[in-house]
């Protein structure tokens, strides 16, 4: 069983309460990140700390906001969730590790709760999966879809 695959039966039952909660949780966690990856992309729908939007193609604050927006909306759509979910979980990692660390170890102090919080919060998303009102429940898994077994020949007519 791969942790990631849409195979991993670790989510909670589908269509019970915590499948709704956690459907609910994947929605405004990813909404929020689709919102903070537009605001520092486009200056909307509010302009980001420090009033202008990130130059295009500058590193890291460009490329962090392009998978904000991105993978943030697979996420709040749920659709490809547990990768786009990795996806934003190690950009905020990076955050941490890379720009936050720098001043110093604690989140509190270093003006790295928010991506912390967006960080483990895209890590459980992907470990446990969409829980409800996911997108991608509507697609049809390779697995289900229905193959001629090996046994039989196919015929000519």
């Amino acid at each position: 069983m791969h942790l990631l695959s849409s195979e991993a039966n670790s989510g909670p039952a589908p269509g019970g309460r915590g499948a709704v909660v956690l459907g609910l949780f994947r929605i405004l966690v990813g909404l929020s990140f689709t919102i903070h990856g537009l605001s520092t992309l486009f200056a909307w729908p509010v302009a980001p700390h420090g009033g202008h939007a990130a130059t295009v193609g500058s590193w890291p604050g460009w490329w962090a906001a392009a998978i904000q927006l991105v993978a943030g909306a697979f996420v709040t759509f749920g659709i490809g969730t547990r990768i786009a979910a990795l996806l934003c979980s190690g950009s905020m990692a990076y955050a941490f590790l890379f720009v936050h660390l720098k001043s110093g170890i604690l989140p509190i102090q270093n003006g790295g709760e928010a991506a912390v919080m967006f960080c483990w919060s895209f890590f459980l998303i992907a470990v446990i999966g969409p829980g409800a009102f996911a997108a991608g429940a509507l697609i049809p898994s390779r697995s289900l879809r229905r193959t001629a077994p090996a046994d039989v020949a196919p015929t000519r007519g």
